[in-house]
């Protein structure tokens, strides 16, 4: 591996600031496992006994991916914002439209991880303080009821339900004002306002630039990823595994019910939804290089933060599905504290033989764990907008950066949007996973519009050095997997809501809009030089086109993947 040293000057104003090495970049990073808890229940109600094979090849799509990635980072040692902005320059050449795109769809995947993590944390966070009281038939409060002459030809169930229902603090059924919008519910509850409070306290730690964000990451990602690799770990070492728990290796018949399915086009497509909304997770670690233009030797430190990343993520995501289903088993992979995230963290105090104290240190991380992540989604999503905007794709407010280099008018709007969102994921778990499901849309569209990009980059920009140069077959196995995971999205975005595929296109189609503003109206029809200058060329050498129509031609192919596959695969 080749690595060139570069002398970069100290930041003018209004940039971001080059104070990190792969190591920050990899410790704010450090919050993409965590996402595995978002989804790890939903995953297995969908999917089922396979759920756990499910993240192993997830995330070795998301590693092989990375390598693609790595290249053409490499590429821009002075932008920001990712993947999606290094792609989008490949396709500026074909379309103005199509380039924009990459980069809306990409922050339009990772913006909602603020509001999804804030709104799991608040639910833990009322658990703990507010928490909702667990009666069963052995419990002397039900056979005081059911004594009561008033309570005569009642039930234990009865019993149960009213007890619940009078002893449940008042704040959890409370909401400010809800209502309904078009598919989704929204409210604005305890979740949501406390929900608020832990946006503001990222926003915060954001603001410090990145070098204190990466600082901050760094001590919540070892109280995070060391007890997520114990639970990993333990069960294998305890024997806690039943292996019994790994069959019958068959799809669920139906979601969320646990009767075993068959190998048919049921099954696959509840397989294909699995893939699809993993995918939302396991690939995200390609966020470690959203902050090419704050490392201090991009050449070198670019490839070491995707790879080192990835390779953190292979682990976790393999290790703890495995154990999850390994020592809870079908069952209980489906209780609904699982399925909805609330019961994960008393699940792992109990998969390392802990109680009482444990499981509170274990919840604790795991609201740390969310942060973790919260942290990680606003750092990157925030300098795709900040680049966006750089570069001429998004308006021009947003490229403003406070005396830290951290990009403030990017981050409150990465803010107010999420705080939208929130009202959406605090409504109940319906509407959590149609946002995540129309979010992994755009993830799916991004990853395939840069998985080609690196051999349209090849050809069109071969003659730029590159710090570090992927295996040619790299590259092609990523342009192969750019349509798997089409296949994925067509397939399997319906798993999750019937109206989550064309809502994911609709929301990724915003993005012609808002181009349109910054590009025609304030730019008058030209890019800044700036974004030009990266790769050497002028507003006239856009007319050169080596890949011919190859790049047309992916498109099409693409979207007849998409279409096929929604079609052929039916629950």
């Amino acid at each position: 591996m080749s690595v060139v040293t570069t002398a970069f000057a100290a930041p003018a104003a209004g940039q971001l600031h080059r104070t990190i090495d792969w190591r920050g970049a990899f410790w704010v990073a450090s919050g993409v496992p965590a996402l595995v808890l978002f989804s790890i229940g939903g995953i297995a109600g969908t999917v089922g006994i396979p759920a756990y094979l499910i993240w192993m090849v997830s995330v070795s799509f998301g590693l092989i991916q990375a390598f693609t990635y790595a290249e053409i980072a490499g590429l821009f040692p002075s932008k920001s914002g990712g993947a999606s902005v290094y792609g989008a320059t490949a396709w500026l050449r074909y379309s103005k439209f199509i380039a924009p795109l990459s980069v809306w769809c990409n922050w339009l995947a990772w913006t909602p991880v603020l509001s999804l993590g804030c709104s799991i944390a608040a639910a833990y966070l009322l658990n703990a303080f507010a928490p909702i009281p667990g009666f069963t038939e052995a419990s002397p409060e039900v056979a005081t009821w059911l004594a009561d002459p008033a309570n005569a030809g009642k039930t234990a169930a009865d019993a149960i339900a009213a007890l619940t229902a009078a002893a449940t603090p008042v704040i959890r059924d409370w909401t400010l004002y809800s209502g309904s919008l078009g598919p989704v519910q929204f409210s604005l509850n305890a979740v949501f306002f406390i929900g608020v409070v832990l946006m503001l306290i990222t926003f915060a730690i954001q603001h410090r630039g990145i070098l204190g964000t990466a600082n901050v990451q760094k001590f919540i990602g070892l109280a995070v990823i060391i007890p997520m690799l114990i639970v990993g770990i333990v069960p294998l070492l305890t024997g806690q595994i039943n292996w019994d728990n790994y069959t019958p290796f068959v799809p669920l018949a139906e979601a969320y019910s646990p009767e075993p399915g068959a190998w048919d086009i049921s099954g696959w497509t509840l397989v294909f939804g699995g893939l699809f909304i993993a995918a939302w997770s396991a690939y995200a670690f390609e966020t470690s290089i959203c902050f090419t233009s704050e490392f201090r030797n991009p050449g070198r430190d670019t490839v070491r933060a995707i790879l080192y990343s990835g390779l953190l993520c292979l682990v976790l995501y393999t290790l703890v599905p495995f154990t999850f289903q390994g020592v809870l088993g079908l069952e209980g992979m489906l209780a609904d504290p699982i399925v909805d995230g609330s019961g994960v963290g008393a699940a792992m105090a109990r998969m390392v033989g802990g109680s009482g104290f444990i499981t509170t240190i274990m919840i604790m991380l795991m609201i740390l764990a969310l942060m973790l992540a919260i942290n990680t989604a606003m750092a990157g999503s925030s300098r795709t907008l900040y680049q966006g905007s750089v570069d001429g794709w998004l308006p021009r407010y947003l490229s403003r950066v406070n005396e830290h280099g951290a990009p403030t008018a990017a981050m409150w709007s990465d803010l107010v949007f999420n705080l939208f969102l929130l009202a959406i994921a605090a409504a109940d778990a319906t509407s959590y996973f149609f946002i995540l499901a129309v979010s992994n849309c755009g993830y799916i569209i991004f990853n395939f519009l840069n998985l080609n990009a690196g051999w349209i980059h090849r050809i069109d920009n071969g003659h730029i050095h590159r710090p570090w140069r992927a295996p040619t077959f790299m590259i092609a196995i990523g342009g192969i997997l750019s349509y798997v995971n089409a296949m994925f999205m067509g397939a399997g975005a319906k798993v999750w809501n019937p109206s989550a595929l064309w809502a994911g296109i609709i929301a990724a189609g915003l993005i012609i809009p808002v181009f349109c503003y910054r590009h025609y109206i304030q730019d008058g029809g030209k890019f800044p030089a700036q974004m030009l200058d990266d790769l050497g060329i002028r507003q006239e050498d856009l007319k050169v086109r080596k890949a011919g129509i190859l790049p047309y031609l992916t498109l099409v192919a693409g979207l007849a993947v998409v279409l096929i596959a929604n079609w052929v695969f039916v629950l």
